[in-house]
């Protein structure tokens, strides 16, 4: 049996109602049906006996009594016939409908696995993030990197309404390591023209001059080897020039003494 709850208050003040929208109200009547009740907008909204609970109801009045203080949500609005229907069961955040894929979520681990994490991100389900989805990183088990109860941002992968099953990514929100250190890369090798132009109008700023940096074993090894290879060229270099004089000063003595012999005959 419906219940006409048409009223003198204008149907255009329900048009900023919204559905999911959360009320505090109060229980005016009781019907075999359901329940009446007041949220405050001129029109009192209807709760139908299989939405003052979860668990099965047979009367009305086991659950609720007038003038009882309930919390309620927004199923359903017709502004027209000034009807608002209500549930005192909380809704899903979000409707199988509602969960499109590549949609970024937050939600919070509700179970580990060996194989993953499950996050309720609000729908009727949790969501399944494979642990090969969790991190670009390599991780032994889900639990090294989350516990339950940790709030995580996720991206939809996939959505099964027929076995109500959703696939999820966290590492999808974020950069690939490689890629993020070419972004990183491609950000500060600047061309040259653009960095003058950028930094032509600033004011010189004076460094400190940058100390040398220590050796390490194998440099100062190979430094040592190479001063030492360097001093035997040295010498041997001195003793070339040295019996090459030599051999000139003899070279000398003896065309002098040959001209001295010619120059008596």
């Amino acid at each position: 049996m419906e219940t006409n709850l048409a009223s003198d208050a204008p149907a255009g003040s329900l048009s900023d109602i919204k559905r999911k929208q959360h009320f505090s109200g109060k229980v005016v009547k009781t019907i075999l049906s359901g329940a009446i009740v007041d949220i405050g907008v001129g029109v009192p909204g209807v709760v139908h006996i299989s939405q003052l609970q979860k668990d099965p109801v047979n009367r009305v009045e086991d659950v609720v009594q007038v003038g009882q203080e309930v919390e309620v949500w927004v199923r359903r609005v017709e502004a027209k016939k000034g009807r608002v229907d209500l549930t005192m069961i909380k809704p899903l955040e979000l409707e199988w409908n509602e969960i499109k894929q590549d949609a970024e979520i937050k939600g919070k681990v509700a179970r580990l696995e060996k194989f993953g994490v499950f996050v309720d991100i609000g729908a009727e389900r949790p969501g399944l993030v494979h642990i090969s989805e969790m991190t670009h990183d390599y991780i032994r088990t889900p639990g090294d990197m989350l516990k339950e109860g940790d709030e995580v941002s996720v991206k939809v992968l996939e959505v099964d309404r027929k076995k109500k099953q959703i696939r999820l990514s966290m590492k999808a929100l974020v950069e690939k390591p490689e890629e993020l250190v070419r972004t990183i890369v491609g950000k500060a090798v600047q061309p040259k023209a653009s960095r003058e132009e950028k930094h032509k109008d600033a004011a010189p700023v004076e460094t400190e001059p940058a100390e040398p940096p220590v050796p390490t074993a194998m440099e100062m090894a190979l430094r040592s080897a190479m001063e030492r290879t360097q001093v035997k060229g040295e010498l041997s270099g001195k003793k070339k020039r040295k019996g090459a004089e030599a051999g000139q000063e003899l070279e000398s003595i003896l065309s002098r003494t040959l001209r001295n012999r010619v120059a008596t005959k």
